[in-house]
C-alpha cells in the first residue's frame, strides 16, 4: 500500500503541535518536515529547535528533507532533535557518500533527493546504499506548486531501474501531489507521497489521506 507523508510546511504552525498529533490518527505513515536555510532554497523555513518540540506530538517516523547548503554541519543535531530518516540533496557540495554513511552510522535511515532537472544517473552508485531517493516533482523553495509532469518518466524509469537490480530502495515523491495526479504517480512507481497543501487545506484531513491510501 502507498504511504502517505504530509508535509507540514502547509500546516497551520499556530499550532503545529495540534496538527502534527492528529496525524496518525488520520492515517499519515510519515511527518515529511521540510528543513530550508534560505541560500540552497529560496525559502527559510525551521530547525532543530522545532523538530525537538514537536517530537513529542508524535511517534509517527519524522521524515526530515534538509534543503540547506551544508547539511554534514547539523545531521547529528537534526537527529538529536528527533529525526528517523534524514534526507540529503545529491546536488549539494559534499561528499555525498560520506554523509550517507555518517547518517547510517548513527543509526538513522537516509535518503538522497534530485531536483526536478537533475538526471537519475547521478543516483544509480548510491542505490543500494540508500532507504530511499527522493524525486522533486517541483522546484524546492515553497508549498503550493504545480506538478511537473516529466516527473512521472523520472518516477518510472528509477523504478525500473531499482527493480532492475533486485533492490527495495523506496521512492518518494514530493511537490503538486494532488488527489487527481496521485494515482499516476502511483503507477509510475511512487512508495511514498508527500503531500501538502493537498491535505492540510482541504475540508476533512482524514478523509483526504485516506481518499490518498484507497488510491
Amino acid at each position: 500500500m502507498i504511504k502517505i507523508a504530509p508535509s507540514i510546511l502547509s500546516a497551520d504552525f499556530s499550532c503545529l503541535g495540534l496538527e502534527i498529533s492528529k496525524l496518525k490518527d488520520c492515517g499519515a505513515d510519515l511527518i515529511h518536515i521540510d528543513v530550508m536555510d534560505g541560500h540552497f532554497v529560496p525559502n527559510i523555513t525551521i530547525g532543530p529547535c522545532v523538530i525537538k518540540s514537536i517530537r513529542q506530538n508524535s511517534d509517527l517516523m519524522f521524515d526530515v528533507h534538509l534543503m540547506i547548503t551544508n547539511p554534514d554541519k547539523y545531521i547529528t543535531q537534526f537527529i538529536d532533535a528527533g529525526a528517523d530518516l534524514i534526507t540529503v540533496h545529491v546536488e549539494c557540495d559534499i561528499d555525498i557518500y560520506s554523509t550517507i554513511e555518517k547518517i547510517k552510522s548513527l543509526d538513522k535511515k537516509v535518503g538522497v533527493s534530485l531536483n526536478p532537472a537533475t538526471p537519475i544517473s547521478l543516483v544509480k552508485p548510491m542505490l543500494e546504499k540508500v532507504d530511499l531517493i527522493l524525486i522533486m516533482s517541483v522546484n524546492p523553495g515553497f508549498s503550493g506548486q504545480k506538478f511537473i509532469e516529466s516527473s512521472i518518466d523520472k518516477i518510472r524509469d528509477l523504478k525500473e531501474l531499482i527493480r532492475s537490480r533486485n533492490l527495495h530502495t523506496q521512492i518518494e515523491v514530493d511537490g503538486g501531489i494532488t488527489l487527481d495526479n496521485a494515482k499516476e504517480v502511483i503507477n509510475a512507481g511512487a512508495d511514498i507521497l508527500v503531500a501538502g497543501s493537498a491535505i492540510f487545506r482541504s475540508d476533512d484531513i482524514d478523509e483526504t489521506i485516506h481518499k490518498f491510501k484507497n488510491l
